[in-house]
């Protein structure tokens, strides 16, 4: 969880250190100073779409955890209902373990094609269409936003985590026996069958990609869009003197 932290302030610092290249390669091939001004109307639309890229993508990883999981589940009641003997300790039938691998490769690869090109295409398609003052505007939102939302996610999904292990473990016992004495037997109150532990496990059910995949993910965002901008200045800059498609337009 420590570690998260300093992954964190260190894509930050990298995504700053990119984002001052783009805005140096642009100086240099212009001959002109260019300075980030929020109160130009497309760096300020920049803006706005690049806060938005954050969630946008944390929701599409989360999106596809969840359709993974899913998939894993639907094939472990497949085969415990059709071989029984698999519930059985100690028994000579082995589950198919090959499936539920394949099943997990196959989700890990296919559900990041589209988080991937969301991260890729949008400052190729904002530079184009838009140039390089949007471009500006999109990098500066999506490292302001993906900071913010990265140490959100690895503080929110890590203390939902811990909060379920804790319940599990008898910290709340006390609450459950007052607020729910059917779960209490022969003196002993039986966690996991209290409301209370199902709704830390509804939790965890979030935090774990929380914390896990959109927490981290975003810090490859954070780099990459600033990577891509500087691999491409020269190309949004040759539309129209970095004015992108629509200068032709306004």
């Amino acid at each position: 969880a420590i570690g998260k932290g300093f992954a964190i302030g260190s894509a930050c610092l990298v995504g700053l250190a990119l984002f001052g290249a783009f805005v140096t390669r642009l100086n240099a091939a212009t001959g002109k100073k260019a300075a980030v001004d929020l109160l130009e109307p497309l760096t300020f639309a920049g803006l706005l779409l690049g806060s938005m890229l954050p969630y946008w993508f944390s929701a599409m990883t989360m999106k596809s955890v969840g359709m993974a999981a899913n998939a894993m589940v639907i094939e472990i009641k497949r085969q415990f209902d059709l071989n029984p003997n698999l519930l059985i300790p100690n028994h000579p039938d082995r589950p198919d373990y090959d499936k539920c691998i394949r099943i997990s490769t196959d989700a890990s690869l296919k559900e990041m094609v589209a988080p991937g090109c969301l991260v890729m295409l949008s400052p190729i398609v904002i530079g184009v269409l838009f140039g390089t003052q949007c471009v500006t505007g999109l990098l500066a939102g999506a490292i302001a936003s993906g900071v913010q939302m990265a140490i959100s996610a690895s503080n929110t999904g890590g203390a939902w985590d811990n909060a379920k292990k804790y319940i599990g473990k008898g910290g709340l016992d006390e609450l459950i026996a007052e607020l729910e004495p059917e779960c209490v037997k022969d003196g002993e109150v039986n966690t996991k069958k209290s409301q209370i532990y199902k709704a830390a496990v509804t939790g965890d059910t979030v935090g774990d990609p929380l914390k896990d995949t959109s927490g981290p993910a975003l810090n490859i965002l954070m780099k990459l869009m600033a990577i891509i901008s500087v691999v491409f200045a020269d190309f949004f800059l040759s539309i129209n003197g970095g004015g992108g498609l629509i200068a032709n337009y306004m």
